[in-house]
């Protein structure tokens, strides 16, 4: 096997991240070596997302070009891997004759059987079996890494595939975990961030053999020394709770970072999508984040258009963004997922795709705006950075990310994995920009 080579190519959210890591880890143990580009690779994955549309038909012309390699080289395997391949199981072989082997996401371990397999004939695996948290991973930076701590969600938003896809919310026991990140930590790891679909509802499952909550969780990787940031993603503001935030008041490496999904400001709307909270219960939520952490970072998600939302509707979206202040959003127009419950919806609910760009449009400009006098606090004050590497504006500046998870790019000589302290001297919405000052922590 020794000189096959693999090319990986990851859409969709930081959970596929962490599985596309797991696929690289796996395959480097059984000799195959990174190809830099897909035409010089034996084997081409593709790690799929199936929440929004525009990752289906972005997908779709990667497969386009993955055909005619596979054309011109005949013994390439073509994989395809994640939540679009489990929506579709076998009907991906049907679509994509061109494709060997089609896996889920609890399903990653079964690539490697396939390629150390005689078998010649096409393949899926769609079982929810396992965690890639169990498989070696390949990071992208040494000194940062995911750490899944659950699969799968219980919830049933109207709107959502991930049930379906990811399968029933099963947690990693904790003392798993804790032994996982103690092991990063001697590997050189100072940033882990933690993974699941719903993580604040995390160790429920598990409660009758005595296994931590997800507060205690925290708590018990604040203690893993060298692990000096922890972040987390997503929660569910149904499950945000006292006493997660007082481990964000209380606990050093915690990062003052919330991102709490908002989907959409009416209680209406909410109740269409099934998110179980009101409109009022989610500013609640946000009143008590600025109770414990008055300086914490909230970034959100935001559904523009759902099937039935009026311009009223949308106008509450609009005031709970101007009133929440958020550090950034990740908007999105509304597309049927097939298999979900709002694809079923009447046709006359349906937002004209016109009503919906011009209102993502009036969001957008609200979110940059409020963000960008929320950064404005960071300015003239030191923040502690995480060098990453080399800024992607500037060859000649550096970048980073501090504990807010806002990117920094500074002058400096620190290298990537070292904190640094960046006295800030402007804002965007989007970054900040400053001076290396006092070196404060090295690797």
């Amino acid at each position: 096997m020794s000189g096959r080579s693999y090319h990986v190519t990851t859409f969709g959210c930081q959970m596929n991240e962490h599985d596309s890591e797991r696929m690289q880890g796996m395959l480097a143990s059984l000799g195959y070596e990174e190809a830099p580009q897909r035409d010089g690779a034996d084997v081409i994955l593709f790690n799929t997302c199936s929440i929004r549309e525009t990752a289906d038909s972005r997908l779709v012309a990667h497969l386009g070009e993955a055909k005619r390699l596979k054309r011109e080289q005949p013994e390439r395997i073509i994989g395809v891997g994640g939540c679009w391949a489990q929506s579709l199981k076998d009907e991906v072989f049907e679509r994509f004759p061109f494709v060997d082997v089609a896996f889920g996401p609890g399903q990653i371990h079964k690539l490697a059987e396939f390629l150390t397999s005689d078998s010649i004939t096409a393949q899926g695996f769609f079982d929810f079996e396992g965690f890639a948290g169990h498989l070696p991973a390949k990071r992208v930076r040494e000194f940062q890494a995911w750490v899944q701590i659950s699969q799968g969600c219980n919830c049933n938003c109207s709107y959502c595939i991930v049930p379906s896809t990811r399968g029933r919310e099963q947690s990693r026991p904790d003392t798993e975990l804790i032994a996982e990140c103690e092991r990063l930590a001697c590997d050189g790891v100072r940033e882990v961030t933690l993974l699941g679909q719903n993580v604040n509802s995390y160790g429920r499952d598990l409660r009758a053999a005595g296994n931590r909550s997800f507060a205690e969780l925290l708590r018990a990787i604040d203690r893993v020394d060298g692990i000096e940031r922890i972040r987390y993603t997503s929660p569910h503001p149904k499950d945000m709770r006292e006493d997660v935030l007082a481990v964000h008041a209380e606990c050093g490496a915690v990062c003052e970072h919330i991102h709490l999904p908002l989907q959409a400001g009416s209680t209406r709307i909410l109740k269409a999508m099934r998110r179980t909270y009101s409109r009022e219960r989610y500013l609640d939520r946000v009143d008590l984040i600025r109770r414990y952490v008055p300086d914490a970072a909230i970034t959100t998600d935001i559904i523009v258009g759902f099937p039935g939302e009026s311009e009223a509707d949308f106008a509450e979206t609009l005031e709970v963004v101007d009133e929440v202040g958020y550090d950034s959003a990740f908007t999105f127009i509304f597309s049927p997922r097939r298999g979900t419950e709002a694809a079923g919806f009447d046709p006359e609910l349906l937002v004209p795709h016109p009503v919906k760009v011009e209102r993502i449009g009036r969001l957008v400009t609200l979110v940059q705006r409020r963000a960008a006098e929320r950064a404005q606090r960071f300015v003239g004050r030191r923040v502690e950075v995480l060098v990453e590497g080399q800024s992607r504006t500037d060859e000649t500046r550096l970048r980073g990310r501090t504990a807010h998870n806002k990117t920094v790019n500074f002058e400096g000589t620190a290298a990537p994995g070292e904190f640094v302290q960046v006295e800030i001297e402007s804002a965007t919405s989007t970054t900040l920009a400053g001076s290396e000052r006092l070196l404060s922590r090295a690797v």
